[in-house]
């Protein structure tokens, strides 16, 4: 499933339409992409709109056009947004394509987990004024971070670090990365997570985002060798902090890698 850094990646592929009139919309009417929306509204109103402004929040994306039209889009495990030549033949995936006069702004998902959602009001939609603070912004404090993995202190740090109502935009990949740099074994309590490991934990959220997005979202780079994630699903990977054996196991319901000549604490577990 596309996580923080991915979502950023998609967004801005639809800038390339930006102060572009839609001339002509397909959509797959039969999508599940669309039981969050009526896709017979989306034929009506956004013929001869402009695509004014696009954002993305954590694993959500919403677009503005005018007219006060908005399209909010959630990519589920599979979809993808791509702007392709004016020709472009609509695939079999391929539910929603907004025709531009150059190009065409496609919206693909073979298993149809993403959701679109479509509004018309001069404000943004309530489900997008409702969500988290995003981690990157000042609103996404220590105190709203610690509250939270105290609320949640039996549960293990990976499955809460996993939670979109307070860690929008952290998935799998992400989490096991946050953990991996900040020493924590993903088995580890929450609510045991405090003091200077907590000020350690709470740091490398917000800074493994922002270097994700950096890496991934200008043009689908990687990051390096000396990050977890190039590893994590390698047979017999090895830890590049430590060169030792990594560990794949279910934790909060996720296949998770940790490297436990590493990840030491707390050695209580």
């Amino acid at each position: 499933m596309p996580e923080l850094a991915e979502v950023e990646y998609f967004r801005r592929q639809w800038d390339a339409g930006l102060g572009k009139k839609i001339l002509k919309i397909q959509l797959n009417r039969k999508s599940r992409n669309f039981r969050s929306c009526d896709a017979n509204l989306l034929k009506r109103f956004l013929p001869g709109s402009k695509l004014i402004t696009s954002q993305a929040h954590g694993k959500q994306m919403l677009f503005r056009f005018s007219g006060d039209l908005w399209m909010g889009i959630h990519l589920g495990m599979t979809g993808s947004l791509s702007a392709t030549n004016v020709d472009h033949a609509a695939g079999k995936h391929d539910h929603l394509t907004l025709t531009q006069k150059t190009q065409r702004l496609v919206f693909n998902d073979p298993r149809q987990f993403g959701a679109i959602r479509f509004n018309r009001d001069a404000e943004p939609p309530d489900w997008w004024r409702g969500l988290p603070p995003e981690i990157l912004s000042d609103d996404f404090t220590k105190s709203l971070v610690s509250e939270f993995l105290n609320r949640r202190k039996k549960s293990s740090i990976k499955a809460v670090l996993l939670m979109q109502e307070r860690f929008p935009g952290i998935g799998n990949w992400l989490a096991d990365e946050i953990l991996w740099r900040a020493r924590i074994r993903p088995h580890c309590p929450a609510g045991q997570i405090k003091g200077i490991k907590f000020t350690h934990l709470f740091t490398e959220i917000r800074s493994v985002c922002r270097e994700a997005i950096e890496m991934i979202a200008p043009d689908w780079g990687e990051p390096p060798e000396s990050w977890l994630f190039l590893h994590r699903w390698k047979e017999n990977g090895i830890c590049p902090r430590t060169g030792k054996p990594l560990v794949r196991e279910t934790i909060g319901g996720r296949t998770t890698c940790w490297s436990p000549a590493w990840q030491r604490w707390p050695k209580d577990l």
